[in-house]
């Protein structure tokens, strides 16, 4: 007999609670966890393979993997906790966390009394979870990006945390869009790096990008594009112009030298190729990006290219997925994917599909 809302409680040692819950027996169930600091605290919902208030001494690798527009972590959690096992690594020696972002048509399959909640996002300037706006039922403003910047303040607690040495914060579609974003927008990776963590963002087949300029390549170099055709193609997430309020008062030139220090690696699947796929954005200011998101990929790699120069060194790998398409599971389990995920060797990983170098 199938369960609904099974909601277990477990009160803590610690302040707060955990709480998880799944939507039906057998369903993997999410923690509700406790971050931010004294007077600021939230609740936030994770999947992991570990209790957050357990004993993770031994973690010496996390790994954070960012669910699309369905905001379902739990599938993405799923995915990558078979690759982990796949890869050999000791479990206890890596925490594995799928971070989960809720919207109010969300309160209809889970007990969420408590939970912020953000715009469930559409594309363009439309506030939304992965563009880092705020919560829209909190009593302060709260970022979406905000978790982030406190689970990456949790990892650098050395009582807590005495031997992690590696930190991996991955997305895939709309997850690679906040990942993207955050990546460029954050102010805590330098922290992170001088406490001596190695952090690393992965980034696959998002439907946009964020520009520093109003340059957009045409097929032949990069020029400003027409404004008339499209008046909002430079505002923030496409570009620089009505930043979200995380962003501070950086301007994109600042913005880009950061993020092009930042070791960002690029996953595209060569056949996520479709310009009508039904979850990609197609406003104009996305499609002043390309077409499709491979073609959107490849041509924001060029474009980081031309503002680097010879002058501003890239901290850059890109790979395409051969014969992939708009496919978490395939892209996070592709030969580059697990390798860069879980350290999972090419020759362990049978399933997984080949990558290349971009072919252009």
């Amino acid at each position: 007999m199938k369960i609904a809302n099974v909601f277990v409680c477990l009160f803590l040692s610690l302040p707060g609670m955990l709480c998880a819950q799944s939507r039906e027996a057998g369903a993997l169930p999410w923690q509700r966890i406790e971050l931010g600091e004294a007077g600021r605290l939230y609740p936030f919902a994770i999947y992991s393979n570990r209790l957050w208030s357990g004993d993770l001494r031994r973690v010496k690798q996390v790994v954070l993997v960012f669910h699309g527009q369905g905001r379902n972590g739990d599938d993405y959690y799923a995915a990558a906790e078979k690759l982990l096992a796949a890869s050999g690594a000791n479990a206890e020696e890596v925490l594995l966390i799928a971070p989960n972002y809720f919207a109010p048509q969300d309160e209809k399959k889970n007990a969420l009394d408590g939970m912020p909640l953000w715009n469930a996002a559409g594309g363009g300037s439309q506030p939304g979870w992965n563009g880092g706006w705020d919560a829209l039922n909190w009593p302060w403003p709260l970022s979406s990006f905000q978790p982030l910047d406190d689970l990456l303040l949790a990892f650098l607690d050395r009582a807590r945390f005495p031997q992690l040495e590696r930190i991996v914060v991955a997305g895939h579609s709309g997850g690679g869009q906040i990942v993207h974003r955050y990546a460029v927008l954050n102010s805590i990776d330098e922290k992170v790096r001088v406490a001596g963590k190695h952090l690393s963002y992965i980034i696959a087949n998002p439907s946009s990008y964020l520009h520093f300029t109003n340059e957009r390549f045409n097929g032949a170099g990069f020029a400003a594009f027409d404004a008339a055709a499209c008046p909002d193609y430079n505002r923030y997430r496409y570009g620089t112009e009505g930043m979200v309020r995380y962003a501070g008062n950086l301007d994109g030139a600042a913005l880009f030298r950061r993020y092009a220090a930042r070791d960002v690696t690029y996953l595209l699947g060569t056949a996520d190729n479709d310009p009508e796929h039904r979850s990609i954005d197609k406003l104009c200011g996305a499609r002043a990006q390309g077409s499709f998101r491979l073609e959107r990929g490849r041509n924001y790699i060029r474009y980081e290219r031309h503002l680097a120069g010879s002058n501003i060194q890239l901290n850059r790998r890109t790979f395409e997925v051969i014969d992939v398409d708009h496919d978490q599971a395939r892209m996070f389990g592709s030969s580059c994917g697990a390798r860069l995920l879980f350290g999972l060797a090419e020759e362990k990983n049978a399933a997984g599909v080949p990558c290349r170098a971009p072919q252009f």
